[in-house]
């Protein structure tokens, strides 16, 4: 009551001045009607939002943000015919907070909301469903950041496909298109994590706001992994070598002078590694003819590598990294690149890759993984002493550790790693004979050449 109380007061006071008599009005039901649903009383504040949405469209934000927490209520506790009008009824009330406030509201989010709780609710069949969310993703790709809502977007894709509504080639052309979305949320969450992982890394103190932005790109990376994962799973077999080269083999004669095609062909050929058939040959080969580029180098890499001409697989994913202009794609090549290089023991050079391919995709945990894989190898050529030599397991540990932060599909295996590496590192008592403290610096030389601190142990 004292809260209402006060609201009126607001409103009566201002109303002497110079607020016209309507407006008066619209600030006098806005503020009971707001008392009603800060309180969380849904019930009584439906009725009186609505008459503000209905005479006072335009008088403020919070309406149609109050309306939204209450209309969900309501859909939560009803079923049927009623559960469905609340829907309809929230969708009306998005649709026109978009109309009237659409500098303060963003049409990815909008609409990828209006996709899922269609989906969720299941209103409409499977094809109204998807264009609810693909009219998200066309008209704002950039805000449809919802993981949920992605996996959703491409599962009825999937749904639709089985039941013989669309065409494999279409499946394919979406899980491109999804998990590329996917994967920039990602780098994003990772690059800022890295960044801030870094700092602390190196015992700087963290703001309040630096530990909860850790915390909530930890979260939203976990939420992307699982996603991923998912979509993964769903796209399932169809992806394989099996489903593929029997898919691309009989267009191949018609399509061989169609630069996208072969393209395309190429490029699924080659994230799955079918690089043994006859086919992926006749693709790489045709492509690089009509194209040279990036893709068609990066494959004729996958050949020279099958047929064990490492030298020339090198050449050619070089010129693949340097044609290259999309991220993850050139991140996939140095990684490939640098695996040549690790399995040749050139472990410098090999981490110089893995480097390059981090910095063009932060969220590659498995190049911290194939690092910290290194480091570890060379611990026994890395020290004066045991106590140093032992102490780049630390170190490993560290960028094994960082491997599961930034791609929590990797989490299980990671901190398995790190904690492997740890046990091998001194421990408590070794730290104690030595006369060490925690924190103090470690130069570790060879090839290595970082510094690593004790930790508190």
């Amino acid at each position: 009551m004292k809260a209402r109380f006060i609201a009126l007061l607001t409103v009566a006071l201002l109303g002497t001045g110079a607020l016209s008599a309507q407006s008066n009005d619209c600030a006098t039901m806005a503020a009971l009607a707001y008392d009603d649903a800060k309180a969380k009383n849904y019930d009584a504040a439906y009725g009186p939002l609505m008459k503000v949405r209905e005479e006072c469209p335009k008088y403020s934000l919070a309406t149609y943000q109050y309306l939204e927490r209450v209309l969900n209520d309501k859909i939560d506790k009803s079923e049927g015919e009623k559960k469905a009008e609340f829907v309809e009824e929230l969708i009306d009330v998005w649709e026109e907070r978009l109309e009237l406030f659409p500098n303060k509201t963003k049409k990815g989010d909008v609409y990828s909301d209006i996709a899922k709780l269609k989906y969720f609710n299941k209103i409409g069949d499977k094809e109204s469903q998807y264009k609810a969310f693909d009219k998200a993703f066309v008209e704002d790709k950039e805000n449809f950041t919802s993981a949920v809502g992605l996996y959703a977007y491409f599962s009825l894709l999937v749904d639709m496909q089985d039941a013989g509504e669309r065409s494999l080639e279409d499946v394919f052309e979406k899980y491109d298109d999804v998990i590329e979305k996917v994967e920039e949320e990602e780098n994003d969450l990772a690059k800022t994590l890295a960044g801030l992982l870094e700092k602390q890394e190196k015992g700087e103190q963290l703001t309040a706001k630096e530990e909860k932005m850790i915390k909530i790109a930890e979260t939203n990376l976990e939420a992307y992994s699982k996603v991923k994962g998912s979509i993964n799973a769903k796209l399932g077999q169809r992806a394989d070598c099996d489903n593929l080269i029997p898919l691309y083999s009989k267009d191949f004669e018609s399509k061989k002078d169609d630069v996208s095609w072969l393209e395309n062909a190429n490029a699924r050929l080659s994230a799955k590694d079918c690089t043994e058939d006859p086919l992926f040959v006749k693709v790489s080969e045709a492509l690089h003819k009509l194209k040279p580029s990036a893709k068609s180098a990066y494959s004729l890499g996958q050949l020279a590598e099958s047929n064990g001409d490492y030298g020339k697989a090198l050449e050619y994913y070089n010129e693949a990294a340097e044609l290259e202009t999309n991220p993850a794609d050139k991140a996939r090549i140095y990684y490939r690149i640098a695996n040549n290089y690790k399995e040749k023991g050139s472990f410098s050079q090999a981490r110089s890759f893995y480097r390059k391919a981090l910095r063009e995709k932060p969220s590659l945990g498995n190049a911290y993984l194939q690092i910290a894989n290194m480091y570890a190898s060379s611990a026994n050529n890395c020290g004066t002493t045991t106590f140093d030599k032992r102490a780049v397991y630390w170190l490993a540990a560290e960028y094994a550790a960082k491997a599961g932060r930034v791609d929590p599909g990797l989490s299980s295996n990671a901190n398995q790693a790190a904690a492997a590496y740890r046990g091998r590192a001194p421990q408590k008592s070794d730290v104690f004979q030595e006369g060490r403290s925690s924190g103090e610096p470690i130069q570790i030389g060879c090839w290595i050449g970082e510094t690593v601190r004790i930790p508190s142990l």
